[in-house]
């Protein structure tokens, strides 16, 4: 009898192994990786899509949306995997407009579609936090950040935009969005001043003094006249009382 049960231990494992194994693979079947059933195209997917294929088409500065004017319907065409291209752009990005569209499902040809679709470009404008006097030097630590649709507000200044470089142009209230117009650059150059001029030509380079005939602005074209010969020239404002001439 217990020669019977010593030989039953070491039969025990061998006979048990087997379940032990089912169990194993029974896990690694559950945790293997879905494959997703073939469905129809959904107007959500679309909408999404043509948000992204816009957005990088016409390079906008905020994040896109668009929703569709109408009900999308499938053509009940189904697949694994969906892809959308445009064929057909608006001219340009605006809150409403009509977009040609093909649809491929699992790389086949599904359906050519045109929605019209109603967008907004979501991205941070000033606003102003308190009155803002007209000729003041623009200051962000006097605004705040609001986020706002850039296809209703079109003039909105974007956060992304503005340094010392600007002045106020006018006075702004406080609580009022900031539009490109409250904006003005700031003169770097002022009529009567005396302005360096440097004029450059591949190495070479001579520097003269000239007297401002009109303000300017970085970047602005402004005539000048030489303090030497009275001549009148033109240069370009780069800095502070500098300008500069390129041949």
């Amino acid at each position: 009898m217990k020669f019977r049960s010593i030989i039953a231990l070491f039969i025990a494992p061998a006979s048990i192994a087997p379940a032990f194994g089912t169990a194993a693979a029974a896990t690694a079947e559950t945790v293997s990786a879905p494959v997703s059933a073939p469905a129809p195209y959904s107007g959500e997917a679309l909408c999404k899509e043509i948000s992204h294929i816009l957005g990088d088409h016409f390079r906008l500065d905020g994040e896109m949306e668009v929703e569709l004017l109408r009900p999308y319907h499938s053509s009940g065409h189904a697949a694994r995997i969906w892809r959308v291209s445009v064929n057909e752009f608006p001219s340009n990005a605006a809150s409403n407009m009509m977009v040609r569209c093909q649809i491929f499902g699992d790389d086949a040809p599904a359906e050519e579609v045109s929605v019209m679709v109603r967008a907004s470009l979501w991205r941070d404008s000033w606003y102003a936090r308190q009155p803002l006097a007209g000729r003041s030097l623009f200051n962000p630590s006097q605004l705040d950040v609001r986020r706002i649709d850039a296809f209703r507000e079109r003039d909105a200044l974007p956060a992304s935009a503005g340094d010392a470089t600007f002045l106020f142009a006018r006075d702004v209230p406080a609580g009022r969005l900031l539009t490109w117009h409250d904006l003005v650059r700031r003169p770097l150059v002022r009529k009567g001043d005396l302005v360096e001029v440097i004029a450059s030509e591949g190495f070479l380079s001579v520097t003269m003094k000239a007297i401002a005939l009109e303000n300017g602005a970085r970047g602005d074209l402004i005539s000048l006249r030489n303090v030497e010969s009275l001549k009148e020239i033109s240069a370009r404002v780069v800095d502070d009382n500098r300008a500069e001439i390129r041949f």
